[in-house]
């Protein structure tokens, strides 16, 4: 595949904190530590103070991987991760139904790629693109689904425990539903083969999608963090008690968001007094504080101070980090140099600088992952034919077919010349009238106005006329559209790996591996 690369503003998609994060805005910068560049990342990783436990962190990583035989390259980047010049390079995402959208692969992509990019200026160190699962999340109706071929397959189970720990038994249906679609092609029958791996012969959701992601990208080294893990926890149990008891996160972040707020941008996440669930089996609810006790909400369970520390002794895995204090757990266990985030992941971090300046934990440099999208050899060369670029894609479909009839036309459709001129004469009339009357002028600008507004419709209805004699052309562009955005949202957001592994195979993921620049501040157009 090609690649050509146009701005983030260019798409039009993306948030203006986003944007003046890019740009390198002054005001941002208090939010940050490192600038997400060679330098900054340089930066970082010569100052960087890792307070976890590489013995522990590689004991853990072995031992969830004992079961699923990965090549020699995951083998030596666990190994290497016990190494004091080794350093992470980290992504994470909800456990999505079969990978979910196609941005869960552009996450890991990025982190593959800034992890060689780093090997490259710093020979002498070591850098691991690491996947850290979100098994701890609750939310399972955001993940329990996935859209092919514009038709969603779903997953159907009741829980309220953590995602990760779900079993796998009831997946068999919607299996059947993605091999459907992915049908008898070699591409489709070598993920079929994946996926019903995973799903159909490992227990539960976190190992089912440790085995696919794995399979997908062990050859580039990946490797993949369970972090919800008793020998992890220990390690964050300290912060986890402070802050569960002093609600310092919520104190830093509020702060932080408010600062924000007040330079105009939107903040993603709301901290609370205690930013920790209680884990256990089929549950994983709210910590709250009340009537001097620490209660876990829906349930009978509530501890005092002291039994709430002994709790967090005994069993650490039970406390489990809400969205706020889960990026300082993966910091914390994880000697991390760069989190790969999507726009709204890289706005929410920057609300939460200060607390982990509060607890003297590092603060990672923040990339923007890569953002794409595949143009299918029919669509482009729809555009060309239509003489629009590829960048003009991002055009609202109303305006690429206003461009497409107003270059396309015999006839003249727009009166902004008669408007100018016919205005001009009203402005003699008002200066005439203003002379005889004083009041006549405001009848002057009201018959104005009443002109102006009855050209405006004549315009709108030459248009529609004109649109009527190109009829093929305009279905043409509405057809681009719908198929590079379907649901009329970017193709990313919305489209799963499934049809572009059937068309393209491997080479899918190797082209977007060879031409995805986690440090070139661009989005990428892919072509075939």
């Amino acid at each position: 595949m090609q690649a050509k690369y146009i701005s983030y503003q260019e798409t039009g998609s993306f948030s203006k904190l986003v944007l003046d994060y890019i740009n390198n805005e002054e005001e941002l910068q208090a939010f940050y530590n490192y600038r997400p560049d060679i330098e900054g990342l340089g930066e970082a990783i010569k100052n960087r103070n890792f307070l976890g436990d590489r013995s522990i962190l590689v004991k853990v990583l072995q031992d969830q991987y004992q079961h699923l035989q990965p090549n020699r390259s995951v083998i030596k980047n666990i190994e290497l991760l016990g190494e004091d010049n080794t350093f992470t390079v980290t992504t994470g995402h909800q456990l999505n139904l079969f990978t979910g959208p196609l941005y869960f692969i552009y996450k890991i992509v990025t982190a593959i790629n800034l992890a060689i990019e780093l090997k490259m200026a710093h020979p002498d160190k070591n850098f691991v693109p690491v996947y850290w699962m979100a098994t701890e999340d609750h939310d399972f109706e955001e993940i329990n689904h996935v859209s092919v071929d514009e038709k969603n397959i779903s997953w159907i189970q009741n829980t309220n425990g953590a995602t990760g720990r779900l079993s796998t038994k009831t997946v068999a249906a919607a299996v059947t539903a993605y091999k459907g679609y992915l049908g008898i092609s070699s591409n489709g029958q070598h993920i079929a083969k994946l996926v019903e791996k995973a799903y159909l012969e490992h227990d539960n959701l976190a190992d089912a999608t440790r085995y696919l992601v794995n399979k997908l990208f062990e050859k580039y080294g990946l490797v993949i963090v369970n972090a919800d893990n008793p020998s992890l926890k220990k390690l964050f149990a300290e912060i986890a008690a402070s802050d569960i008891i002093e609600h310092n996160s919520s104190k830093n972040i509020e702060k932080s968001s408010t600062k924000l707020e007040d330079l105009g941008y939107k903040t993603q996440v709301n901290g609370r007094d205690i930013n920790f669930f209680y884990l256990n089996d089929n549950l994983r609810e709210r910590l709250i504080f009340e009537n001097n006790k620490y209660v876990v909400n829906h349930t009978d369970i509530s501890f005092t101070e002291a039994e709430l520390r002994a709790e967090i002794e005994a069993h650490p895995e039970r406390f489990s980090p809400n969205v706020v204090m889960r990026p300082m757990y993966q910091e914390v266990i994880l000697p991390n140099i760069a989190y790969i985030g999507g726009g709204a992941e890289v706005a929410y971090w920057m609300q939460l600088k200060a607390n982990f300046d509060y607890y003297k934990v590092d603060f990672p440099v923040l990339l923007l992952r890569n953002s794409a999208l595949l143009i299918d050899k029919r669509s482009a060369e729809n555009l060309y034919n239509l003489g629009f670029s590829l960048e003009d894609v991002f055009l609202p479909v109303d305006e690429l077919k206003n461009l497409w009839v107003l270059k396309n036309s015999t006839a003249q459709l727009s009166l902004a010349d008669e408007t100018r001129a016919i205005n001009s004469i009203f402005d003699q009339i008002k200066l005439n009238a203003y002379k005889i009357d004083k009041t006549l002028s405001v009848s002057t600008d009201t018959a104005k106005q009443k002109t102006n507004h009855l050209l405006a419709n004549l315009e709108k209805k030459l248009f529609r006329a004109e649109k009527r004699k190109h009829e093929t052309a305009l279905v043409q562009i509405e057809n681009v559209k719908k198929r590079l955005f379907p649901g009329g949202t970017m193709q990313e957001r919305t489209l799963n790996i499934a049809p572009m592994y059937v068309n393209y195979g491997e080479d899918f993921l190797s082209s977007c591996i060879e031409n995805f620049e986690p440090l070139g501040g661009d989005f990428t157009l892919l072509l075939p």
